[in-house]
């Protein structure tokens, strides 16, 4: 069974950190970009960045660029956002998706499996 499972939220002051993951199970990690994604309240979804199998990046929210790194660890089959100097407005439950091989950029669709979401709550 295809899994993808976020975990690393929680509620931290502005300023703070933390550090999600992603964790795959049941397919082959390395033939699949997984992508990051967040949803506020009320809001749409966010296309926040994509790493693709080779560990090639892709950034695409202005907002977040510069305080948020991606990165993959093969022999962990996990995918990792890494988030600094959080603010207020990053306030939303975070989403991790895999798409084959590649990042898709504004095609949800290329996206075939996604985690439960985990909640990143930042308080000002």
């Amino acid at each position: 069974e295809v899994q993808l499972e976020e975990s690393g939220g929680g509620l931290v002051q502005a300023g703070g950190s933390l550090r999600l993951s992603c964790a795959a199970s049941g397919f082959t990690f390395d033939d699949y970009a997984i992508g990051w994604f967040r949803q506020a309240p009320g809001k749409e979804r966010e296309e926040i960045s994509c790493i693709g199998y080779s560990g090639r990046t892709f950034e695409y929210l202005d907002s977040v660029k510069g305080r948020f790194t991606l990165s993959r660890d093969s022999a962990k089959n996990t995918a990792y956002l890494q988030m600094v100097s959080l603010k207020p407005e990053d306030t939303a439950v975070y989403y991790c998706a895999r798409a084959p091989i590649t990042c898709y950029h504004n095609y949800d669709e290329a996206y075939d499996a996604w985690g439960q979401g985990t909640q990143v709550t930042v308080s000002s």
